[in-house]
């Protein structure tokens, strides 16, 4: 099993609009970065678990954990006009981009705050940590996992 971050701007997407979306399962849709797609179609496995995080709100952090339900497959939003991920060099014949499908797990009672994440020593490596980090989705090890699930 892999554990991962997901970003999610809640303005945009919240772990609370995931809660209300059927079976609480959504696409984790819109990603338009090679590297994040390329663990999205190759890496992301059914059953995996990733942290559901707030970003660019205050204060950003991990707001639950969620399942990997669905593996890689292309993102259709690219395909329509009407996206705002719309993408014209991506076609169901040759896709550029991919998504996953997850599932809430668990909402944490409180928000687990970046603050927080920075200022825990077992953290310290994590790669939300690193200046100037901006991927969407990032691997987290089992000790990083461990480490945040008892916070």
């Amino acid at each position: 099993m892999h554990y991962w971050l997901l970003k999610s701007e809640p303005s945009c997407f919240s772990i609370d609009d995931l809660a209300n979306r059927p079976n609480k399962t959504a696409p984790w849709d819109g990603v338009r970065n090679y590297q994040v797609r390329n663990m999205l179609r190759d890496e992301m496995k059914k059953g995996d678990l990733g942290f559901f995080y707030h970003s660019s709100c205050t204060p950003p952090g991990i707001a639950g954990i969620v399942e990997i339900v669905k593996e890689g497959y292309p993102d259709n939003t690219a395909w329509s006009l009407d996206s705002d991920h719309y993408d014209p060099k991506s076609t169901p014949d040759n896709p550029r981009w991919y998504m996953v499908d997850v599932k809430l797990i668990e909402k944490f009672p409180r928000l687990i705050t970046l603050d927080e994440i920075k200022h825990n020593p077992k953290l310290k490596n994590m790669l939300i940590n690193r200046k100037g980090n901006r991927l969407s989705i990032t691997p987290v090890t089992s000790e990083e996992w461990k480490a945040i699930i008892k916070m």
